[in-house]
C-alpha cells in the first residue's frame, strides 16, 4: 500500500508566516503538523512508501526536512508548480502523482495540513474491511462551516448523497482530506478528468465516484483541524496542548504572565509581557507586551505593544 501527503499549498491566508514556509512545518507542541502524519504512516506496516506531493517552490525545504528526519518511508514528488495561480488543483495534481510514480497499489491519500484525533492505521483498517474508495467524515457541529466543506449523507457507513459546498447543507457531517483507493480505481483519475471534470476540489471527485458505485465513509468523533488560517492554527496548538502552555528549555521567560494556549520556541526571550493564546517562533525577542491571538515568526522583536490578532513576519522590529 502506498499513501500520498498532499504539500502543495501556499496557504496565502498566512502570510507571512507561510510566505516562505509550508505551513505543513508550523509547529504544534515539539514536533510540527506534518510529523504527527509522518508518525502515523511510518508505524503501519501496510504502508511501504510515502509520497510527499509538493511544488517546485518548497522542493529543497521538503527535501532537506525529509534527509533530515528519523523518517524512512517518505519521498518527495514535486509538482512542476511556483504559484497559486499555476496549481493543477488537488485531483490532478494526484492524476499526475500516480502516472509519474507509477503507483498500482491501493493508495492512502491525507492533506498534509489535517490535524487528526484518530490514528491514520484505524483509518486504514476500516478501507481494508470495506474495499472500496473510503473517505474520512467529521461532524462540524455548524451548518455556517459545512458550506465550506463537502457534505455527505450516509445509510450507515455507505455514502448515499455528496455536495461540494452546498449553500444551504441540511446536515454538518463533512468530508475531510483523508482518502483510501483500491488499486483498481486509480485509473478513475485519469477518466474523470478526461471527461472534463473539476480537478480542484476531491470532493467532486468523490462525487462522482459515489455516483457510479461505493463509496463508504469512516467517522470519527474527537477533533479535526484544517490548518489554512491564523484561527484554525491556533485553534490546532489549543487542542494539541489542552490549553497549556509549551516553552522550550531553551527559551528565556522572565516575569510573564502566560494565559491559554501559548509556545515560547528554542532561543526565544520573553520579558515583563503577557501572552494568552500565542505562538512565538525561535529566536525572536518580546519585551513589555501584551499579546493576544497573535503568532510571532523567527527573529521578530517587539516592543511595548498591544497586539490582538496579529501576524508579525520574520525579522520585523515593532516598538
Amino acid at each position: 500500500m502506498k499513501a500520498v501527503v498532499l504539500a502543495g499549498g501556499y496557504a496565502t491566508r498566512m502570510w507571512p508566516i507561510t510566505k516562505h514556509r509550508p505551513k505543513m512545518f508550523l509547529p504544534v507542541g515539539d514536533g510540527t503538523v506534518i510529523d504527527v502524519i509522518f508518525e502515523d504512516l511510518e508505524a503501519d506496516d501496510r504502508i511501504d512508501e510515502v509520497f510527499v506531493s509538493t511544488n517546485e517552490r518548497f522542493a529543497d525545504t521538503f527535501a532537506e526536512f525529509i534527509a533530515d528526519s528519523p523518517y524512512d518511508k517518505p519521498t518527495l514528488s514535486v509538482e512542476e508548480t511556483v504559484a497559486e495561480d499555476e496549481k493543477f488543483g488537488v485531483v490532478g495534481a494526484l492524476a499526475q502523482l500516480i502516472d509519474r510514480e507509477g503507483v498500482e497499489d491501493d493508495l492512502v491519500v491525507i492533506a498534509g495540513d489535517n490535524l487528526l484525533s484518530f490514528e491514520v492505521s484505524e483509518f486504514v483498517d476500516f478501507f481494508e474491511a470495506k474495499a472500496t474508495p473510503c473517505l474520512a467524515a467529521y461532524d462540524v457541529g455548524s451548518k455556517e462551516r459545512a458550506k465550506s466543506y463537502g457534505l455527505v449523507q450516509l445509510d450507515g457507513d455507505r455514502v448515499t448523497d455528496f455536495q461540494e459546498k452546498p449553500e444551504d447543507p441540511q446536515s454538518t457531517l463533512v468530508s475531510i482530506a483523508c482518502y483510501a483507493f483500491p488499486a483498481e480505481r486509480l485509473p478513475d483519475f485519469e477518466t474523470y478528468l478526461a471527461d472534463g471534470n473539476n480537478p480542484d476540489e476531491p470532493g467532486w471527485f468523490m462525487q462522482w465516484l459515489q455516483n457510479r458505485g461505493d463509496v463508504q465513509a469512516f467517522t470519527f468523533d474527537g477533533a479535526w483541524f484544517d490548518i489554512g488560517t491564523p484561527e484554525s492554527y491556533l485553534d490546532a496548538v489549543s487542542w494539541y496542548l489542552d490549553g497549556g502552555t509549551f516553552v522550550h528549555d531553551d527559551a528565556s521567560v522572565e516575569d510573564v504572565e502566560l494565559g491559554e494556549t501559548v509556545h515560547v520556541m528554542a532561543g526565544a526571550s520573553v520579558s515583563e509581557s503577557r501572552l494568552e493564546r500565542t505562538v512565538v517562533f525561535s529566536d525572536a525577542v518580546i519585551r513589555d507586551s501584551d499579546l493576544r491571538n497573535t503568532i510571532v515568526d523567527e527573529d521578530a522583536r517587539i516592543e511595548n505593544l498591544d497586539l490582538s490578532g496579529a501576524l508579525v513576519g520574520a525579522h520585523s522590529q515593532l516598538e
